[in-house]
């Protein structure tokens, strides 16, 4: 019963996010008034803001940006900081229209799908790239410390191979979480069409796998044929999608569908599998499944970022964090559960 309701918050909190995703495909607020538009546009042509001009929006007579030669630009520790004509123009123009509308007892509004951040050396979303890496940092040391559980505590068999048959797959799982995390920070730092394939992609492997592993550990699948006569749908359709939003068009909607698809699956195998199963660590998928559908929430009634760096989006990534710790938690547990078994059947 506890198992079912603590799904079911996190369904009607997936539903509800979906809904609300696919709203925000539209142009937003900001970079629809006119006022930010023509701040834009004579940025754009005269390289400044105020009294600040950028020297990156550099023009010839003709118009045209003039772009200086490889030996003559700053090294990429420098230029990393920095962001072309347009970006800054935006930028400053956005800072600008919001003291205007503060002095007006106005809310801040969305420009181009996001709220007025505050940039801290150069990134985009400081809250968001110093959360990333943190789950970044627990994910390599929950993958570590699951390494050194394998081979240095829990015993061998001949050969010093390892009783745990899903170590492999939890192995792949921890680089591809490695990866993932660190095509966030790398996003929120820097929003361009690279890093944003490169965020949504990694995030659509790393749950397309999650899947996979929910599937073959609940269904405690171990023979390799089988594995693979499970894994090769799953694989196809995710390497499809992936091809879609990268080659033909980033649909943001059906992106989110896609994800919110699998998400969902693989937490409703979870926890039922653990009430099944009356595993001994069952208490903490359910933790990791309640928790995150009350996360959840935070990416539901979305609130712009207080004093400009700390968003709901960011404080959703703060809550992985300890999920991010229990989960792996969980993933030792039953190595240890599953080795303590085998062991006890050969003797």
């Amino acid at each position: 019963m506890l198992c079912n309701q603590m799904l079911g918050s996190y369904v009607v909190a997936f539903v509800l996010m979906l809904s609300w995703y696919v709203e925000l495909i539209d142009a937003s607020a900001g970079d629809a008034d006119p006022r930010y538009r023509n701040c834009v546009g004579q940025c754009e042509e005269s390289g400044c803001v105020g009294q600040i001009c950028f020297p990156n929006c550099k023009f010839s007579s003709d118009g045209e940006p003039i772009d200086r030669p490889w030996y003559m630009q700053e090294p990429l520790y420098v230029q990393w900081k920095k962001w072309d004509c347009e970006s800054d123009c935006r930028y400053y123009c956005m800072l600008d229209r919001e003291k205007e509308k503060e002095l007006l007892n106005q809310g801040p509004v969305k420009y181009h799908g996001k709220w007025p951040f505050k940039r801290i050396y150069g990134m985009q979303e400081p809250a968001s790239v110093a959360f990333s890496a943190l789950n970044l940092a627990v994910h390599f040391h929950g993958w570590v410390s699951f390494f050194v559980l394998l081979y240095y505590k829990l015993p061998l068999q001949a050969g010093k191979k390892i009783y745990y048959e899903y170590a492999g797959l939890w192995h792949i799982y921890g680089l591809l979480s490695l990866n993932s995390w660190f095509w966030s920070a790398i996003f929120h730092s820097r929003d361009v069409d690279l890093t944003e394939k490169l965020d949504y992609s990694s995030a659509v492997v790393l749950l397309g796998y999650s899947l996979l592993v929910a599937i073959l550990r609940s269904f405690n699948i171990r023979d390799e044929a089988t594995r693979v006569m499970v894994a090769a749908p799953l694989i196809a359709f995710v390497t499809t999608h992936i091809m879609f939003i990268n080659l033909y068009k980033l649909d943001y909607g059906w992106n989110m569908k896609v994800c919110v698809v699998m998400a969902v699956t693989q937490l409703a195998i979870w926890a039922v599998w653990g009430g099944v199963s009356r595993h001994p660590s069952r208490w903490k998928l359910w933790l990791v499944v309640f928790v995150g559908g009350l996360a959840m929430l935070l990416e539901i009634y979305d609130f712009p970022p207080y004093e400009g760096f700390l968003d709901a989006h960011a404080l959703w990534h703060a809550t992985t964090v300890p999920l991010t710790y229990i989960w792996w938690s969980f993933i030792r547990d039953d190595a240890e559960f599953r080795a303590a078994d085998l062991v006890k059947k050969a003797k």
